[in-house]
């Protein structure tokens, strides 16, 4: 497939702006009124409410009126058990997908990017959809209702924050950089690994924020109020938004052992304002233990 036009690549934003605006519409309107005790526990700590499956049902309602051709993955979109990874859609087909060979449009939700956040009135959360084709992101837009702040960009078009252009920030040392992280509370065996990860890196920098939604992370390091973020496994729905903002905004991520992401694909993520600091927050993060 040739690579998209400027003009579809446009459309492509203005269809994850308004997929996301219709998704936190919901958020808005359900905000406060859930109890925890409501919610549905998918696995360790990780959970799911009316509200998930609410604004997915309004966030690809957008989607499929726009684009029907183009196909979706969503967080919440396997009723069953909770969400289907794309590990999970390989075992059961039996068939190995191969992310840089498929065809077409992939759009990639999460329609609420933490939900343990909404449940206790934390305002760190938002509705996240991207767009990529092949591995690569090609346009995303974050809404988080609770600030009233959007987030959104297109390929060669720029990354936006409520309507003003958004740059990484210029710490080029690690020393003075305020980084990002997630815990590994879905993955509990993953704990001391990270623990170990946050003893180097703490020390090492001016600070560490963990908010909880990694969409909003990569918002924050779009527009310079982090300058590093590191996370040991997430799935594709938490980064395709931000990482075409990220990418338009001057940022640059991989795995945290330097592989290419792969952005349909689960894993670790390593991201920052420029090549150099990633590098040095890289060796920090995967130094040898004691």
């Amino acid at each position: 497939m040739s690579d998209p036009t400027p003009q579809t690549i446009s459309a492509l934003v203005d269809t994850a702006r308004e997929s996301a605006e219709a998704a936190a519409r919901v958020h808005r309107a359900q905000a406060g009124r859930i109890r925890v005790e409501e919610a549905t526990e998918k696995r360790g700590a990780d959970f799911v409410t009316r509200v998930d499956t609410e604004a997915q049902e309004e966030a690809l309602a957008v989607i499929r009126d726009r684009f029907p051709e183009h196909r979706i993955l969503s967080e919440e979109e396997d009723g069953r058990t909770g969400p289907l990874s794309w590990e999970a859609r390989e075992e059961e087909s039996g068939e190995e997908e191969d992310s840089s060979d498929s065809p077409g449009f992939l759009w990639i939700v999460d329609p609420l990017d933490g939900t343990t956040n909404f449940l206790h009135g934390h305002p760190a959360y938002v509705a996240s959809v991207g767009v990529v084709l092949g591995i690569e992101p090609l346009a995303g837009a974050v809404v988080a209702s609770a600030t009233e702040e959007r987030w959104w960009a297109g390929r060669g078009l720029g990354a936006f924050r409520n309507g003003r252009r958004i740059r990484v920030s210029e710490v080029q040392e690690l020393r003075w950089s305020l980084v990002g992280t997630g815990f590994p509370f879905k993955r509990l065996e993953q704990l001391h690994t990270y623990l170990e990860e946050l003893e180097r890196v703490l020390p090492a920098t001016s600070g560490i924020r963990r908010g909880g939604s990694a969409a909003l992370d990569l918002c924050y390091l779009a527009q310079g109020s982090l300058d590093a973020f590191w996370e040991g496994r997430l799935d594709p729905w938490d980064v395709a938004a931000g990482l075409a903002i990220l990418y338009e905004a001057g940022g640059v991520a991989s795995r945290k052992d330097g592989g290419k992401l792969r952005v349909p694909e689960a894993g670790s993520i390593l991201a920052a304002n420029a090549p150099e600091l990633m590098e040095r927050l890289r060796s920090v993060v995967n130094a040898p233990g004691d």
